[in-house]
């Protein structure tokens, strides 16, 4: 999971800008019969017994431009690219193929290397909850010369951005908060979280059975077979990874190229799967100060490493003892470990100095000043703590507690912060807090158990804050026949085509030119510059 405003906020094009990206929401639910786009199917092929999803392989797609209007930025770099973008109809229940349906948006960029095509590329983004439509311009840069033996498709998955909506109506962008520093505190947030399950079932209660990484994956079965594709190859960032991994357990003989970016071990993927990443982030918060103070004088947070650690330590005690007041927001204590957290998942000097700017914001309200959010923290704060975005929150949340159970006594999680928080009073009391899911509905299914092994190529930096390198090591051990990417020395989360490595980039590339992987795992040094 990623992000820069939650975990699982992955998107490539946030190289550019780390900023909340707003989700577009459209798409409705129908009732009954697949709409006219789905084309008739012979007597044969709906009888249950030879395919009971046969009138939605056989589809007929209308492809469109993306451009939604004069301000869709993102229509209009897919416009540019040459994009066109249609809606695949899928069931709202597998089990249930002749009830209600819902739209899935997609995008393609066609290949143009007919003569030597491999076939589509579908993306996932991350998140969960992240769009992914507008990508393809940004992947097939990344690919280079083999993007023309691609055709490269966005997907934004059922409940996200273009497709029909799921929308809990929550004050928030994100289920993600800090525990506070006490009992009451937590005492608090468990009434949050609750409240916020509360909302789902009250204004998304028919959806939610429905939202799940199983049914992602069916989907995304559904497209392959209505984009006339035999098998199809997959490129996912951070969740994408896992994502990846269940549709190549449920459709084995469906998947192709495979390249998993941001790896998530599936044995620890659930509501809870931050927990444990406290080191990673301790040790991308020290990286960060040394940048910083390297650049004091544009900052002016502290000389030494040492320094700055200090000054952010003084900003969470201010706000434990009184909110700090940014703009028009009040951060607590719930809230600005959450803000801390969110401003370390991409090392590179932009989204370092973002996140100075926003730290020395938050330094002069401590100071009792009055304070104007720079541009990254304005946009953190609107997403945290406005129901802005919360499409987002909704989407992610949903998806997360209909995969897997969480623990529903409260008492686990106080016993796990205490436990966490005699180290760690900044990152554990946001990883290890309690959530909405401990107040869901209990998922419709279980969980995956992935397949033993696959030839995929795995992608991974050894500081990666959100997705951490032992889990995707894990997955190396568990999958003989893949191998392993690994950008050394870097605090990154999702590297292809984002971190401007040349070593991962032309990895990656030979394999999607190719189809064979390295003979070995690969080491990639950070680049100088």
């Amino acid at each position: 999971m990623t992000g820069t405003t939650s975990p699982g906020r992955h998107r490539p094009r946030a190289a550019r800008a780390a900023s909340a990206v707003a989700l577009a929401l459209a798409g409705a639910l129908s009732l009954g019969a697949a709409p006219a786009s789905v084309a008739p199917a012979s007597a044969a092929a709906v009888r249950p017994a030879a395919d009971p999803l046969a009138r939605y392989h056989h589809q007929q797609l209308h492809w469109k431009s993306c451009l939604l209007g004069p301000d869709d930025s993102i229509g209009k770099e897919l416009e540019q690219a040459g994009a066109q973008c249609a809606d695949v109809t899928v069931p709202l229940d597998y089990a249930r193929p002749d009830g209600r349906t819902l739209t899935v948006a997609i995008s393609r960029i066609r290949g143009t290397d007919t003569a030597h095509r491999v076939g589509a590329l579908l993306l996932n983004s991350g998140g969960p909850g992240g769009q992914t439509l507008g990508d393809p311009p940004f992947v097939r840069r990344a690919m280079g010369e083999v993007a023309a033996r691609y055709d490269v498709v966005g997907v934004d998955p059922r409940f996200v951005g273009r497709s029909t909506p799921l929308d809990c109506h929550w004050p928030t962008g994100s289920m993600i908060r800090g525990a506070g520093t006490d009992r009451a505190g937590f005492e608090r947030e468990a009434g949050f979280a609750a409240d916020l399950a509360r909302r789902c079932r009250t204004y998304a209660g028919d959806l939610l059975p429905h939202s799940s990484t199983r049914n992602t994956a069916r989907d995304m079965d559904v497209i392959r077979a209505a984009l006339g594709e035999r098998r199809i190859s997959y490129l996912g960032y951070s969740y994408g990874s896992y994502l990846g991994q269940v549709y190549a357990t449920m459709f084995p003989k469906r998947i192709d190229r495979v390249v998993l970016d941001g790896v998530i071990d599936p044995a620890r993927y659930g509501p809870r799967l931050l927990r444990g990443a406290e080191d990673a982030n301790r040790n991308a918060l020290r990286d960060w100060a040394d940048w910083t103070a390297a650049h004091h004088t544009a900052y002016g947070l502290g000389r030494t490493r040492a320094g700055v650690l200090a000054t952010v330590e003084a900003v969470r005690s201010a706000a434990a003892r009184t909110p700090l007041r940014v703009g028009d927001h009040r951060l607590d204590d719930h809230v600005l470990p959450v803000i801390v957290f969110n401003g370390l998942s991409q090392d590179n000097p932009t989204a370092y100095g973002d996140f100075a700017e926003g730290v020395r914001d938050l330094r002069r309200a401590a100071e009792g000043r009055a304070v104007t959010p720079s541009p990254w923290l304005a946009s953190a704060l609107e997403f945290t703590l406005t129901g802005h975005e919360s499409g987002y929150g909704s989407a992610q949340t949903s998806i997360l507690c209909g995969d897997v159970p969480a623990p529903r006594d409260p008492e686990t999680y106080w016993r796990d912060l205490r436990r966490a928080g005699k180290e760690d009073r900044l990152f554990a009391p946001v990883t290890n807090n309690i959530n909405p899911c401990a107040f869901w509905d209990p998922p419709r299914e279980r969980p995956t158990t992935i397949r033993a092994d696959l030839p995929a190529l795995l992608v991974n930096a050894t500081g990666d804050p959100r997705t951490t390198y032992p889990g995707a090591r894990a997955v190396r051990r568990d999958w003989s026949s893949s191998r392993l990417v690994t950008l050394r020395d870097a605090d990154q989360h999702a590297v292809y085509g984002v971190y401007g490595s040349r070593c991962v980039d032309a990895t990656v590339n030979a394999y999607l030119a190719t189809g064979r992987l390295p003979a070995t795992d690969v080491g990639c040094p950070r680049p100088t510059s």
